[in-house]
């Protein structure tokens, strides 16, 4: 898997090897932005103009194009999992929430410088 950024969007990028081409897609938004091409020179072409084309079809209908992500989550886990969270927590003299968010941005950060 490859990442791409570019005007505040990120794009996860693969190679088809059955048809022999390059595939992305936009990557924290709901609606479906895809884009493809023969080469990594223009695989990087075709994201921005994949991204302009989203931001003027947005425009053209009055819709206000997706940034990723409000910053609200819902996690249900298992009752033992947030026990043990919230005095994981509580020991680091921190809220289960900062303390969450804290855990959630290190394991994002590792997995992105990842991949």
């Amino acid at each position: 898997m490859n990442v791409m950024k570019h005007n505040g969007y990120t794009a996860r990028a693969e190679f088809d090897d059955e048809d022999e081409i390059f595939i992305g897609r936009l990557a924290g938004v709901n609606d479906i932005v895809g884009f493809h091409a023969d080469s990594v020179s223009d695989l990087k072409a075709a994201f921005h103009e994949a991204i302009a084309d989203y931001i003027a079809t947005c425009a053209k209908a009055g819709k206000k194009p997706e940034k990723p992500y409000s910053g609200q989550i819902m996690v249900r886990v298992d009752p033992v999992v947030h026990a043990r969270a919230a005095l994981a927590a509580e020991l680091a003299g921190k809220s289960l929430v900062g303390w969450t968010e804290e855990k959630l941005r290190d394991a994002a950060t590792r997995e992105i410088e990842a991949a």
